[in-house]
């Protein structure tokens, strides 16, 4: 059988035809992307400044960004008993039982993308209004970079997999923090997977005709030499249920959850770690509030500069807030942007050199295999929940089935990605023009682990018939920003920026690059719940 190929190798289909089919599931697991640019450009709100009222406020301790490392940063400072503003930039997401709080794929609206004018999808050529949605695409020279904006962050639009690395692929990703591992592994993954409620797909959920295509690839992987497992989700599965006997409309049974789960029953962040942060009444997240510049003030405070906007993007107040302690917890590709403006603005003296690299994309590759064999159904269930590891590989990967929410007629099609260990050869630099952070990656950073995750689908579609295409062949795209503000060289091992008391990064921004062959966010929580264990211990009263 070929292996990946071209799309003329199969009959009848013109290629634009079979890349969307392929393209369509990709994106539903992890944002593969178009017209990026265009998205980066158009975050620029609307109003000129001037025109709004600006106010300056004061606060003891400041969370920016609300996904794994902001949702845990919060909980664990009102616990201590600190009153604790979060920032965040998008908006509150509420879901439930045939909600429609978001945009399905064949109704696909303004609410998919964050302020810009198109879709980002492939395939998808719709113009609109720019809205606060879901989704940024973050361009940069050799990759984009998917971003959440929401309350929960990227939690919000994951399929949910929180895989805990082994010891030696953690180490292998992290070298600085390895001797970490045996506390993480003892208590503070633990403690993540309770509280997100995790649990694998139940066999009577996976016996059901929508999850034909992962019995498929559970069942093909071995032949591919894959050892296949069941990954471990924050899903209550009786909304599951629910649908398949029809109480509900479909939605994880049709894998139409890239922009967010409408009925509900997803362990997201916002009703797990940031409901519980609020409950104590010390905790007030502030939707739409984006943060444009922190500074160090002459008393050796932090300094926000935020923009609060409506959701079209138009400022309606410019706040200046003075904090003891800031949190950055805006994701990788975020925070990494806030602190390489900062220092080259000159709005933070002595930040460390290493800000701005050892950036990755943790091996993200996203493959359509087409025209297998076997059955795969009329319609694909999700969230991904099957997936493969080779044991002894050169360099360790994973891969995953993600059901797509859109059936081509006529194409039997089905998402499978690779991930993986890659070099942090990523950098950020300051660009004055637009007055932000601007990613290279060059291409050596995974080629070996791309040949090693290609050998793997060509054994997977020989094994299962079919052929194998790369969609990111063209045009690199990640889901899992990893780096920016390493560990060691720019933070301590528990997420304080060198040199700066009061300064903290608790996300994927210290994590250089990848994160041991699994999806980085319980690994991203994990560490935050042990740096926050020690910042409460050793700088809560005593820093802030």
């Amino acid at each position: 059988m070929p292996d990946s190929a071209s799309a003329q190798s199969a009959p009848g289909m013109d290629r634009r035809r079979l890349l969307g089919a392929a393209l369509f599931g990709a994106a539903a697991l992890t944002g593969s992307v178009a017209g990026a640019t265009t998205a980066r450009a158009a975050t620029s709100a609307s109003v000129p400044p001037s025109s709004a009222p600006v106010t300056e406020e004061r606060a003891r301790a400041v969370v920016v960004g609300t996904g794994f490392g902001g949702g845990v940063t919060a909980l664990r400072l009102a616990q201590a008993g600190v009153t604790t503003l979060v920032l965040e930039r998008g908006r509150r997401w509420p879901t439930g039982p045939d909600a429609t709080t978001f945009c399905r794929f064949a109704t696909m609206d303004n609410r998919s993308a964050w302020l810009t004018d198109h879709s980002v999808i492939p395939g998808v050529d719709k113009t609109w209004t720019p809205y606060t949605g879901v989704l940024e695409a973050v361009a940069g020279d050799g990759m984009t970079a998917m971003c959440g904006a929401a309350v929960g962050g990227g939690s919000i639009m994951y399929h949910g997999m929180t895989l805990q690395p082994a010891k030696e692929d953690f180490a292998a990703s992290i070298p600085v923090a390895a001797g970490l591992y045996d506390d993480l592994d003892r208590w503070a993954y633990p403690t993540v997977a309770r509280a997100l409620g995790i649990s694998t797909i139940p066999y009577d959920v996976l016996a059901s005709d929508p999850y034909a295509s992962s019995r498929l690839f559970e069942s093909t992987a071995p032949a591919a030499g894959l050892t296949p497992f069941h990954v471990p989700l924050p899903i209550d599965w009786s909304y599951v249920r629910g649908e398949l006997y029809g109480q509900y409309d479909a939605t994880y049974t049709t894998s139409d959850i890239a922009f967010g789960v409408n009925n509900g029953g997803k362990h997201s962040i916002d009703v797990t770690y940031l409901a519980q942060a609020e409950s104590t009444g010390l905790v007030e997240v502030a939707p739409l509030n984006v943060v444009r510049d922190i500074a160090l003030d002459a008393n050796r405070r932090w300094v926000l500069s935020v923009d609060r906007i409506d959701t079209g993007g138009n400022v309606q107040e410019k706040k200046r807030i003075v904090a003891d302690a800031v949190f950055l917890n805006a994701g990788s590709p975020g925070t990494t942007r806030l602190l390489v403006k900062s220092r080259a603005k000159g709005l933070t003296p002595d930040l460390p050199d290493a800000i701005g690299t050892q950036w990755g994309n943790n091996g993200d590759r996203i493959y359509a295999w087409i025209g297998m064999d076997g059955d795969i159904g009329t319609q694909q269930g999700g969230p991904a929940c099957v997936g493969g590891r080779v044991p002894d590989s050169a360099i360790p990967l994973t891969v995953v089935h993600a059901g797509s929410p859109i059936q081509q007629p006529g194409v039997k099609a089905m998402s499978v990605i690779g991930f993986g260990l890659v070099e942090a050869a990523g950098t950020w630099a300051y660009d004055a023009d637009t007055d932000d952070a601007v990613l290279t990656w060059p291409s050596s950073g995974d080629a070996a682990l791309q040949q090693l995750i290609a050998a793997r689908m060509r054994a997977l579609a020989q094994a299962g018939g079919g052929m194998m295409i790369d969609t990111n062949a063209e045009a690199p795209s990640t889901w899992h920003a990893l780096g920016g503000v390493p560990m060691g060289d720019a933070v301590d091992l528990h997420g304080r920026v060198l040199g700066h008391h009061g300064l903290y990064v608790l996300d994927g921004a210290r994590i250089p690059g990848s994160t041991g062959a699994c999806n980085p966010s319980m690994t991203i929580a994990a560490l935050a719940e042990h740096s926050m264990a020690a910042i409460v211990r050793q700088d809560v009263g005593r820093v802030f």
